[in-house]
């Protein structure tokens, strides 16, 4: 292994990190909904009561499934926005024109409403406190910042002195979700370095250019390849593939980048 190289005055520490062990169990729950808020204007927060749900790590994600009164049943995956021990289950919920299952959950559900969810699913798109001093790049187009919330809140809640960095793409303010909870990680011991791409329109008084996400843009907003850092990104297919392309393009290791894609309904 080379030497580490200097990254904004400190060394890069390069520590291996493996994948978080199974910890707990899939499983089929049912759930009732608690709480249902509007996140941005195409987006609900679904805040679940789950009493068998055996908790899950951030970065993990469920199925939920749908039950008609006819017996029909549709079935769909969500990131969970939400981690720890508890019994309450966050989802945010992007609608997706001309689906099955997201319009529903937009528009629709209420309060009191049974589903069923299964889970937790997924081990290797986790990032947990402590397991490594390795810095943390994420990167999320959209509501692909859902599952990088929980990372994002388990590593201010922590003080974990792990260098972490957002890059968030959107394409307008009110499009940001969790708004407070990243202003909250930002003003924490441990801060979280973020910065928004604004396809559309950029904050009123703001500066900052609009347009959709550039490889030049990435270069600047992310950590440089030699800082060694683990690379966590999500969000729709062709975003998730453009920004795969070009971190491989600058010379980032593609064996330190994690991803997810969305595209559902």
């Amino acid at each position: 292994m080379s030497a580490p190289s200097p990254v904004d005055g400190r060394e890069a520490r390069v520590t291996p990190v493996t994948p978080a062990p199974v910890r707990r169990r899939p499983a089929w729950h049912p759930a009732t909904v608690a709480a249902v808020t509007q996140e941005t204007p195409n987006a609900r927060r679904i805040v679940l009561d789950v009493p068998t749900w055996p908790g899950n790590d951030p970065g993990q994600h469920l199925d939920l499934r749908l039950t008609a009164e006819d017996g029909y049943q549709a079935s769909r995956s969500y990131s969970v926005a939400s981690a720890g021990e508890g019994t309450q289950v966050v989802l945010a919920v992007d609608r997706v024109e001309g689906g099955e299952v997201s319009p529903f959950l937009v528009d629709a559900i209420e309060v009191g409403d049974a589903v069923e969810v299964h889970g937790p699913l997924g081990g290797w798109f986790v990032w947990l406190p402590g397991r490594s001093d390795r810095p943390v790049q994420l990167v999320a187009g959209g509501s692909g910042i859902v599952p990088l919330l929980p990372m994002i809140t388990a590593h201010a809640e922590a003080d974990d002195p792990t260098p972490f960095r957002l890059l968030y793409a959107v394409r307008a303010p009110e499009d940001v979700f969790f708004r407070a909870e990243l202003d909250a990680a930002q003003r924490r011991h441990a801060p979280l370095e973020v910065t928004h791409v604004y396809s559309r329109r950029a904050p009123e008084g703001s500066d900052a250019p609009v347009g959709r996400l550039t490889r030049d843009a990435l270069a600047q907003a992310v950590l440089p390849p030699e800082a060694g850092a683990l690379v966590y990104v999500c969000g729709s297919t062709p975003f998730v593939e453009q920004v795969l392309r070009w971190l491989a393009e600058l010379g980032h290791d593609v064996s330190d980048v994690r991803a997810e894609r969305f595209g559902g309904a």
